[in-house]
């Protein structure tokens, strides 16, 4: 697998979610193959959107430019607006990478959207908690797994208070990086254990 990992941009990005995934793949330090991924945001059209957090971003493509066959994954952060039909053409575009068999990664409230569109019927999936994911009426509640992170094929879900295993998780589905450097990685900033720096720094360059 090669590529372009697309990262979804709209107002209300949970922007906080995506930094570790984001800046992993493109930091070429020690990943398996440097510059085998690059990093491109993408939204409905040009204009800056505004995250939560106040930041603005203007995307490097639309997603009528995103094709999936020349894509690595798409990645689908959380937001206020997965409710609503401005989310609907984030869940087409999933569908369309879903059925092209490229990968998938969603979180937080992007599980929501893609729940009420039929995508998490037929994947093992985890989400902020089963009872968000119940309340849109979707018919995949008998696949909910009660984890902070989930892969089923190439589905990735994770839940929205666990941006590090999300990220693990998609190092892990890209193969960016050998398994030494993503346990050392995981200690680090998921267990928050400082030996994992050595670790990871025994492997730079």
């Amino acid at each position: 697998m090669n590529g372009i990992v697309y990262f979804a941009v709209y107002d209300t990005l949970a922007d906080w979610e995506i930094g570790y995934a984001m800046s992993g793949i493109a930091d070429p330090d020690f990943q398996r193959q440097p510059g085998r991924y690059s990093v491109r945001t993408v939204s409905t059209g040009r204009n800056p959107v505004t995250t939560m957090g106040g930041l603005r971003i203007v995307p490097d493509v639309t997603l009528d430019e995103v094709d999936p066959a020349s894509s690595a994954m798409l990645v689908l952060a959380g937001n206020n607006i997965w409710p609503t039909e401005a989310f609907t053409p984030f869940t087409d575009k999933a569908r369309e990478f879903l059925d092209a068999g490229v990968p998938v990664a969603a979180m937080c409230g992007a599980t929501g959207g893609l729940a009420r569109a039929g995508l998490l019927d037929d994947h093992a999936h985890t989400s902020n908690a089963r009872e968000f994911l119940e309340s849109v009426g979707y018919g995949g509640a008998h696949l909910y797994r009660d984890d902070l992170a989930v892969t089923d094929r190439d589905l990735l879900t994770a839940s929205g208070i666990a941006p590090v295993e999300f990220a693990r998780a998609i190092f892990e589905r890209l193969d960016l990086y050998t398994p030494e450097v993503l346990t050392a990685w995981y200690k680090l900033y998921g267990e928050h254990d400082p030996s994992g720096y050595y670790e990871l720094t025994a492997h730079e360059g």
